[in-house]
């Protein structure tokens, strides 16, 4: 009986010894891009004012621009899910012309300088905008400078987030079980209602999170679109912008709201977008 053939050990792998010579030119400036993205975040915690914190926060003018943002953040990641799920579907799931030009223009906001998107809002939907006017003597409706307007301009920068996400999701699901219920006779609204919808609602999820937090912290739009009223369209990044001018210390107090909101948003996305493989 022959003796067993031992197995020959190949080659070690490389990637404890690549793991201890750490390469210093690529960690320096590595940890330099780290300290430029965390310390002023550590700045803002350590310049606080924790012992007038909650008196702070209390005040009428603070709680009221956190009520106004919470607001038109919902109602503006309402009308995003209501207009951009189905825009998802049809740029993932229908072959037409220009199909790639409308997927570019749907993420034009996210590049576009947020007071650029404003003054656009303004030509179409000003009072001497192209629908605006119109809007105006048929009907007396005014947006800009209202809170209608305020989520108008939230909306417009914060739906791209949504449909990439939810456009993602759709290329990834598996489109058999839809072709089954199909062929079982279902209709294409109960196809998309039954089958699709539960199979991308993750990515659905996630992509209104972060189009909410990205309303939430909208600024240039909205002060360009919808002025800065108190009560009507003063948010809680327009507070901070005002605030650093009269009291610094409330400017503070609100970039930690929406900075302890950040966090949270990330916090409950790791999995998704923060994890690595």
């Amino acid at each position: 009986m022959s003796a067993p053939v031992q197995e020959q050990p190949g080659p070690a792998r490389p990637r404890r010894e690549v793991s201890a010579r750490l390469p210093w030119m690529l960690v320096v400036p590595a940890l330099a891009g780290l300290a430029f993205l965390v310390l002023p975040l550590a700045g803002l915690l350590v310049r606080a004012p924790w012992s007038t914190l909650p008196q702070r926060l209390a005040e009428p003018h603070v709680l009221e621009a956190l009520r106004l943002s919470l607001v038109t953040a919902t109602v503006a990641t309402a009308a995003c899910l209501l207009l951009g799920v189905p825009l998802a579907w049809l740029l993932a799931r229908v072959e037409f012309p220009g199909r790639r030009v409308v997927r570019a223009l749907v993420t034009v906001p996210l590049v576009l300088p947020p007071v650029v998107g404003g003054v656009a809002l303004l030509l179409v939907l000003g009072r001497r905008g192209l629908a605006g006017q119109w809007l105006e003597a048929s009907f007396g409706i005014t947006l800009p400078f209202t809170t209608a307007g305020v989520i108008i301009a939230e909306a417009f920068v914060a739906m791209p987030f949504l449909v990439i996400s939810v456009e993602g999701a759709l290329r990834g699901a598996d489109q058999r079980f839809e072709e089954a219920a199909a062929t079982l006779g279902a209709s294409r609204w109960t196809v998309f209602r039954r089958v699709t919808l539960p199979m991308v609602m993750p990515g659905v999820v996630a992509g209104a999170v972060l189009c909410w937090a990205r309303a939430l912290g909208e600024f240039g739009a909205t002060i360009t679109f919808a002025g800065n009223f108190p009560g009507t369209t003063r948010t809680m990044p327009l507070a901070v912008y005002l605030a650093l001018e009269t009291d610094p210390e409330a400017a503070i107090v609100l970039s930690l709201v929406l900075l302890a909101v950040s966090v949270i948003i990330l916090a409950s996305l790791r999995d998704r977008w923060v994890s690595a493989p």
